[in-house]
């Protein structure tokens, strides 16, 4: 994995304050590698350490990163998008979380909407559900026709070819969940006031449909799992490994390197004369905490 300059003191740091070195399951190489929760949080903040680096030789390069997301209802994507965002900068990192579309967006060719949020140079780009859509809840639930369905079928793989000839880097992760994981999930959302906004009524008919979005993703992979574009699984039972796993894979595909940083110094305080209003003559909030 390439290791940004730019970030390296702040890796040193979290490596510092971390667990004793954690430890494989098994002595072969490459063998997944046990955490403890702060052990999580040390990698995590590391990797995206890492992800900041990386958007600084992105905006540097003028490059183009598209990563799509996609999975089952309740897989974790947003979860996910979250920890990626999390340092980056929002001004050249978008989040595409597009609603279903308006009357006027079922007129136009359908891959239209989303062409027009992909990146430009030096911008992050990360579709929380994308065009895949036609592939797998329009598919399944009769929101597209059959010969729509098979237009998008055959103009995907090549849409896709010609974003990466280009020169967009494209990334397309499904998070793979188990029947019986997804329904906890979504048990859990039940009983949480604030998450059962996240069940939308699509959510619900996930389960009934557990088999027709088995078989509609299966079909989409048949199609669209190219060598030029393939699709990354990601085995997302437990979150937080997922989470690990999926940043640490989106970094070894993008070939950054360390981006000079210039110098920054601070300039000394303006010292002129000035006579503050009185407080009271300000509103200020209720102070109802104090930490620490």
């Amino acid at each position: 994995m390439p290791v940004s300059g730019g970030s390296a003191g702040y890796i040193q740091a979290v490596a510092k304050n971390s667990d004793p070195e954690p430890e494989s399951d098994s002595a072969e190489p490459g063998a997944p590698i046990r955490l403890t929760r702060k052990q999580y949080e040390t990698e995590l903040a590391r990797l995206q350490a890492e992800l900041v680096a990386m958007q600084e030789w992105i905006r540097a390069s003028g490059e183009r990163l598209l990563v799509l997301f996609e999975g089952r209802d309740s897989a974790g994507k947003g979860g996910a998008i979250r920890r990626i965002t999390y340092e980056l900068n929002p001004r050249f990192c978008r989040v595409v979380a597009l609603p279903a579309p308006t009357e006027r967006e079922r007129t136009q060719w359908y891959f239209q909407r989303y062409i027009s949020e992909l990146p430009s140079a030096g911008e992050i780009v990360l579709f929380d559900r994308s065009w895949y859509n036609r592939a797998g809840v329009e598919k399944v639930m009769g929101f597209c026709t059959q010969q729509e369905y098979e237009y998008f079928m055959r103009v995907c793989p090549l849409l896709e070819r010609a974003l990466v000839q280009d020169g967009i880097i494209l990334v397309k992760y499904w998070l793979s969940i188990s029947d019986e994981e997804q329904r906890r999930r979504f048990e859990s959302r039940l009983h949480d006031p604030a998450r059962r906004w996240k069940l939308s009524p699509m959510d619900l008919q996930a389960q009934a449909h557990w088999v027709d979005y088995a078989e509609a993703k299966d079909q989409m992979f048949a199609y669209t799992d190219t060598k030029e574009n393939p699709w990354y699984v990601v085995d997302a039972e437990n979150k937080k490994s997922a989470r690990l796993n999926l940043v640490s894979h989106l970094l070894s595909l993008v070939p950054y390197r360390p981006v000079g940083q210039t110098q920054v110094v601070l300039p000394p305080r303006q010292d002129r004369a000035y006579v503050r209003p009185p407080i009271d003559s300000q509103t200020f909030v209720p102070v109802r905490y104090v930490v620490g």
